[in-house]
């Protein structure tokens, strides 16, 4: 009983197999609309920590308005959660019942 195999495990010969590495879920972070927060602070908190421009920050503002909530930009999930609670006390801190949640990315 010499096949390959069996001469590899007596030299002591390792084999590795490797795992071919999956990326990380992406999750979008949402935000929702509400009557009271100004859409001028939802446009400050886009750029302040989602890094949006100007009109960035106002397109996605207008689709909140308009849709009921507007995707501020897609994160691994870690990033995403993080994002989500520096916005709500953000906004808790300045008097705004904004909402701002995670969802999975497709």
């Amino acid at each position: 009983m010499s096949s390959e195999t069996d001469r590899d495990e007596q030299s002591g010969t390792a084999t590795v197999n490797k795992k071919k590495l999956q990326p990380p879920r992406m999750h979008k972070v949402l935000m929702h609309n509400d009557d009271y927060t100004t859409m001028e602070f939802v446009v400050l908190v886009l750029q302040k920590f989602f890094n949006k421009n100007y009109n960035e920050a106002q397109s996605i503002m207008l689709d909140v308005h308009s849709s009921g909530y507007g995707v501020c930009g897609i994160y691994t999930y870690e990033v995403a959660e993080s994002k989500v609670a520096k916005v709500i006390k953000f906004a808790r801190d300045n008097g705004h019942p904004l909402r701002c949640s995670t969802e999975p990315s497709e």
